[in-house]
């Protein structure tokens, strides 16, 4: 089989498929206000490039898209609002801060930690000076 054949064949499966959905159908499989090309590649048993390499059924998916839209299963393509861009190294701000936070925390730690520490060591200390006045500190 050639691709020619291939192209026929996955573009015969895509329009078969399309016939045998419902709106409701096509409601179920909407994401990010379009088709899931994923869940459409995988009813229809082709790769995922048919979508994209084959002219024909390319073509027919965005009129059948055009189609729910006009019908209203699907959103319209022209956003409602503008969508607020992140300033420029505002994720690396967050995560700077997100980090500096954990670090912090885990410094806190390990100054008690320390402070424990140091309080154990003055009372080891401290028997040591006691068994070494006392003549029993071995040697």
């Amino acid at each position: 089989m050639n691709g020619q054949d291939r192209a026929e064949e996955n573009f015969a499966a895509f329009e078969k498929w399309a016939a045998t959905k419902s709106d409701i159908d096509f409601r179920e499989i909407i994401t990010n206000g379009r088709l899931n090309r994923g869940e459409i590649c995988r009813e229809c048993n082709f790769g995922r490039s048919a979508l994209v390499q084959n002219p024909r059924i390319k073509e027919a998916l965005n009129a059948l898209e055009e189609r729910l839209r006009t019908g209203g299963v699907l959103p319209s393509t022209l956003p409602s609002a503008p969508i607020p861009l992140r300033p420029k190294g505002q994720m690396q701000a967050v995560s700077d801060a997100e980090r500096l936070k954990r670090l912090e925390a885990e410094n806190a730690g390990m100054r008690a930690e320390i402070n424990e520490m140091r309080s154990r060591l003055k009372r080891f200390e401290a028997i040591e000076m006691l068994l070494g006045e006392t003549g029993r500190l071995p040697r």
